[in-house]
């Protein structure tokens, strides 16, 4: 197996590299470095989690380090396209870390979060190395003459190159190409290798080498482990409940939900019993979208909500960006840049909750490739219902077809009628978060994420300990706070968890205000050096026996 100094990579950034902690190449590293610093096309499948990122951004520095050495003029060599903003903050943010010891050589810029043309320009007037962007704001740029690629560009990377398409930029990309010199060097990562990534191969590559790596599409069943718990709607939430106030969820849970409201009416629920968790969807601002991720991967806490609602739009992506007014049916303005279920870098995720299950096989694909990443383990829970058995075979199928083994979704050993004390709990709370508080919610959510974003944009670099204050997770209390609730009496906590117990307390995972299951402990009292201290004390040890005690000795007349 070849490593990182066999590839003929510049000693700043293998220092980088090892600052990073990657002790050895991944498989889609070692395939693709060399072939890419042999300026061949590469169109390379490799599953989420398997170092796709590292795998261009290396050789990208490396050629732009070679150029810089005989090159006379300063200008953009490599443009990275991604079809999400988070996508491209990851792979900026990645850029950041492997040329840390090369910054005077290499200028890497991100304009997919610039919405003022103007700001972008300035940036693009400097002719960074490298400009990461997604497609449609590279090409405002282009069209409005305010860049030019035609002379200088010798690099182009398309990331996720199977959602490009997806998400609705197939028209962009056919007018970008337009303005690309007619000699590059172009390479597309991908997870699958679908139609559109077929049609996008087309029009961009050019005698490709194609990387289908013999590993599965997805980790072994050893390294992730799959469950589903059948329940219907009320069940759902009786058992969510149970779960993280037994314990027996552990580690960071993204909890995947099918639309925006689900995500706040799942939030307001869990507040009531203690339980703190982040919103994470299209409608909230760019910045704190970034900063929530950010925060979840430092472990700041250790819930994420996440609404995957792209497949439930009726209508394409740029047709709902056109209007800027919402039409009676799009009460809402998403961000179509925006993706959650791929793209965005959620680190050491342990559990993957499907809440809701997901409307197909290549969705759940998705949401389970958030675990499990690298040589880490993880698991996917989901809760399925009758009506979605028929999906659930068409996961199983899919399962069986990507990793070449016998996978099934395995029954959690959960017995509801060991969770029948929840049940009234979990039926008073789900009650009481109603229409108008989920539409309260979303207001207050958004405002204060809009306050966020302004202070992050004003003290991101100048004061970034400050940016510890700034929480997602706060609680929004537009449902009825009962202070109850918050705790588990020890009378419907199920007995097989009262003798795994061995009376200690169990602290809920999820925050450290939950409160405790007050399972009963024996206290020993403690003697020693309190006994002795107060044998020593006169006081202390003076005992009075009592006026009508008579003394010894003394008899009377």
């Amino acid at each position: 197996m070849k490593q990182f100094h066999d590839m003929g990579l510049d000693d700043r950034l293998l220092k980088a590299i090892a600052r990073l902690s990657w002790k050895e190449p991944t498989l889609i590293q070692e395939k693709a470095i060399p072939l890419i610093l042999e300026g061949k096309d590469v169109l390379a499948r490799a599953r989420t989690g398997s170092g796709k990122t590292g795998a261009f951004c290396l050789p990208t520095l490396q050629r732009i380090l070679n150029i810089k050495e005989s090159a006379r003029e300063q200008a953009i060599r490599a443009l990275i396209l991604a079809p999400s903003k988070e996508l491209c903050h990851q792979i900026y943010t990645n850029f950041q870390q492997l040329s840390t010891f090369c910054t005077r050589d290499v200028k890497v810029i991100d304009i997919s979060s610039q919405n003022d043309l103007n700001s972008a320009k300035s940036l693009l007037n400097e002719k960074p190395d490298v400009v990461v962007s997604t497609p449609t704001r590279i090409l405002a740029h282009l069209t409005g003459k305010s860049l030019d690629l035609k002379e200088s560009l010798e690099l182009l990377i398309i990331d996720e190159a199977d959602l490009v398409f997806s998400f609705g930029f197939e028209d962009d990309i056919k007018m970008l190409i337009g303005h690309l010199p007619k000699m590059y060097q172009a390479v597309l990562a991908s997870a699958t290798l679908t139609e559109d990534v077929i049609d996008l191969k087309k029009l961009v590559l050019n005698n490709p080498v194609v990387l289908k790596l013999q590993e599965p599409l997805i980790p072994p069943s050893c390294q992730l482990t799959h469950y589903v718990i059948r329940s219907e709607e009320e069940e759902k939430f009786v058992l969510i409940y149970a779960l993280f106030k037994l314990n027996l969820v552990r580690g960071k849970s993204l909890i995947f939900v099918n639309n925006v409201d689900r995500s706040y009416k799942l939030k307001l629920y869990l507040e009531q019993f203690g339980i703190k968790a982040c919103v994470l969807n299209s409608e909230l601002p760019q910045m704190c979208r970034w900063h929530a991720v950010q925060q979840f991967n430092m472990g700041v806490y250790n819930i994420i909500i996440a609404s995957d609602d792209r497949h439930l739009n009726e209508r394409a992506p740029e047709k709902m960006e056109s209007n800027d007014e919402p039409g009676p049916r799009q009460s809402k303005r998403q961000d179509k840049e925006s993706g959650v279920s791929r793209g965005i870098d959620f680190q050491y995720v342990s559990n993957v909750i499907n809440f809701d299950f997901p409307v197909d096989s290549a969705s759940y694909l998705h949401r389970v490739g958030r675990t499990a990443r690298g040589n880490n383990k993880g698991a996917a829970l989901s809760f399925a219902s009758m009506k979605e058995s028929e999906l659930l075979q068409e996961v199983e199928k899919t399962l069986e077809e990507l990793s070449g083994e016998t996978l099934t979704l395995k029954p959690f050993n959960f017995k509801m009628e060991e969770v029948e004390g929840f049940r009234y709990r979990a039926k008073d709370a789900w009650k009481a978060v109603t229409r108008i508080a989920v539409r309260e919610a979303r207001l207050k959510e958004i405002r204060l994420e809009i306050m966020n974003s302004q202070k992050l944009k004003e003290f991101f670099d100048a004061n970034p300990k400050e940016m510890q204050a700034l929480r997602h997770d706060k609680i929004l209390r537009t449902v009825k706070q009962q202070p109850h609730l918050k705790h588990v009496p020890d009378y419907i906590v199920p007995k097989t968890l009262k003798q795994l117990s061995r009376g200690r307390w169990v602290k809920n995972v999820a925050s450290a205000s939950s409160g405790y299951i007050p399972y009963p402990q024996k206290v020993k009292r403690k003697r020693g050096k309190m006994g002795k201290k107060q044998k020593a004390d006169p006081l202390m040890s003076l005992k009075f026996g009592g006026l009508t005690k008579k003394k010894k000795g003394k008899t009377s007349d």
